[in-house]
């Protein structure tokens, strides 16, 4: 193909399509003209990517029909609101919808936790295996409360570590074993040292350093191993839905879920590394880990509940998930 006779041709559709795109506003014979001239245009690159490869008017049409695609479609609605939207909209209903996976886990872990610290606080040999006395009473004395340095560096080591405990829970979840595994091991290690410290008259020690961060942590990785177990149990049990679909609209909730986390533990992290060590009284210390925590529930069901009754599901919307077959309930 001779470029330069395709071009001399061709070169007044590609010049007035570009004319087009930048025009303020287009009538009705304007619009159509655009239309076909995007659709020439794009035939024209075609022809010229197969027979005569040009890189520079192969750039030159792949961004004049770029921009004439957004003409056409209509640009993107400004980033701000996707993230404002998905702040109040797809995080808070994802977090709605697994809100009793996320009691239920909570529970459970509590009751192990308990057990765990009444087995060490009671048992000799279960306290045994615990460490030496020296290094059980070196624990208690200093080395537990000493973990909890203010500071930046502190928060920013916390959240980072938590982050990664609830991304595996996440991106594990579809085994259904790892998050169960992760949040048993937990119950039982927080069990055990409160049982620990309880044994050495030290729980009320124990306590007031754990629960101003710990309600909100422990929260967060609550939630995280219930939306891993909630994509593990769409596997199972898919309902109405196929089962690759099931899976693929749980799983781009809980990634949904996912990125809100970080903001969760970004908040209790700073409150680990800031309010948690600090010589605020510990009552305060409390009541500020209380009001995050209630905070996050409220944020959860007040805004959840009005989301999912719209219709909303945490999955991405349905031009961006792209289309379904349908089936039969």
């Amino acid at each position: 193909m001779d470029l330069d006779a395709f071009n001399a041709v061709h070169s007044a559709e590609w010049s007035r399509l570009e004319e087009l795109t930048k025009k303020r506003s287009l009538d009705g014979a304007e619009a159509d003209e655009l239309v076909r001239l995007y659709q020439s245009v794009a035939t024209h690159l075609s022809t010229i990517r197969s027979a005569a490869p040009d890189p520079v008017l192969i750039t030159r049409l792949s961004d004049l029909l770029g921009r004439a695609r957004t003409r056409i479609a209509g640009a993107h609605e400004p980033a701000w609101r996707d993230v404002v939207r998905f702040a109040t909209v797809s995080v808070p209903a994802a977090l709605y919808r697994i809100r009793w996976w996320t009691v239920t886990i909570m529970v459970l872990f509590v009751g192990v936790a308990v057990v765990s610290g009444w087995w060490v606080a009671t048992n000799p040999d279960a306290l045994a295996s615990m460490g030496t006395p020296a290094a059980r009473e070196q624990y208690v004395d200093e080395a537990f409360a000493s973990y909890y340095d203010p500071g930046a560096g502190f928060a920013s080591m916390v959240w980072t570590n938590n982050a990664r405990i609830a991304a595996l829970c996440i991106a594990l979840g579809i085994s259904g074993v790892f998050p169960a595994y992760i949040m048993f091991a937990n119950a039982v290690g927080v069990g055990s040292t409160g049982g620990m410290m309880a044994y050495y008259g030290e729980l009320d020690t124990f306590l007031t350093l754990i629960a101003p961060h710990g309600l909100l942590e422990l929260t967060a990785i609550f939630v995280a191993g219930a939306a891993g177990l909630r994509l593990f149990w769409a596997l199972i049990d898919p309902g109405p839905r196929t089962r690759g679909r099931a899976v693929a609209e749980e799983g781009r909730a809980l990634f949904t879920i996912a990125i809100g986390l970080v903001v969760v533990l970004a908040v209790s992290g700073l409150i680990e590394g800031f309010v948690t060590g600090s010589g605020m009284a510990w009552w305060l210390k409390i009541v500020i880990g209380a009001v995050a925590l209630a905070a996050f529930w409220v944020y959860t069901i007040v805004l959840g509940r009005r989301a999912v009754q719209a219709g909303e599901t945490g999955d991405l919307t349905a031009d961006h998930a792209g289309d379904v077959a349908p089936v039969a309930a």
